[in-house]
């Protein structure tokens, strides 16, 4: 959905696809993970928590650079964030339980 800004600008159609190439990197990169997190799940938890951490420290970074207040950034940034850790630790849960069930009792 944010990448549909690509459309706006009257670009010819290469460069619209590039564009729309570039803007969905981080989605592919997440897909990816998420394939991969199928089978294990803490290489799930792991890197969703880590994508969300590092998106709300850039966008805290970039807001002290235009002179935005860093509570007004993290709360934006939680709105895309928010859902990784949501993610990230729901499969850290589904690790923990798979790994507490295979432990001898």
């Amino acid at each position: 959905m944010f990448s549909l800004d690509v459309f706006e600008t009257g670009l010819t159609a290469w460069q619209t696809a590039v564009g729309l190439f570039m803007h969905n990197i981080p989605v592919f990169i997440l897909a990816i993970v998420l394939w991969i997190s199928w089978k294990h799940e803490i290489v799930g938890g792991i890197v969703y928590i880590l994508a969300g951490t590092s998106y709300i420290i850039l966008t805290i970074v970039r807001a002290a650079t235009s002179q935005l207040p860093w509570y007004i950034a993290l709360s934006w940034s939680l709105t895309l964030a928010g859902p990784a850790f949501l993610v990230g630790i729901l499969f850290l849960i589904g690790w923990f339980k798979k790994n507490k069930k295979s432990l001898p009792l």
